[in-house]
């Protein structure tokens, strides 16, 4: 199996970008409701506001689906993240070198 490598930066701005697209998810509904009200009923018709209504309607229960698994995927990476960034600290304080431990070196 290949080796991947993909940079803890790349995870970093995958993570921010999901969570803006779980704003966007969120506020969705809010702004169909602006739509709805704009739309309003021209000529005393109602055709179109019945339309995005009922559209709205049905995407809602799939919109809620979708922002479940955004919201994991996301929570994911960003465990992901702090994990990687926690490890990499964690070994670099390990493999400083501390001051009594430069006495210890060979001299050339």
């Amino acid at each position: 199996m290949p080796d991947v490598y993909i940079k803890v930066d790349h995870l970093n701005r995958l993570n921010g970008s999901l969570k803006q697209i779980i704003v966007e998810f969120e506020d969705a509904e809010e702004r169909t409701d602006d739509l709805q009200e704009l739309i309003g009923r021209p000529d005393g018709r109602n055709s179109l506001y019945k339309r995005t209504h009922e559209f709205e309607g049905g995407w809602n229960d799939r919109r809620k689906q979708l922002l479940e698994k955004l919201s994991n995927i996301q929570a994911a990476v960003e465990s992901t993240c702090a994990g990687w960034e926690e490890f990499d600290l964690e070994l670099s304080r390990d493999l400083a070198l501390r001051e009594s431990d430069a006495d210890n070196l060979p001299v050339r």
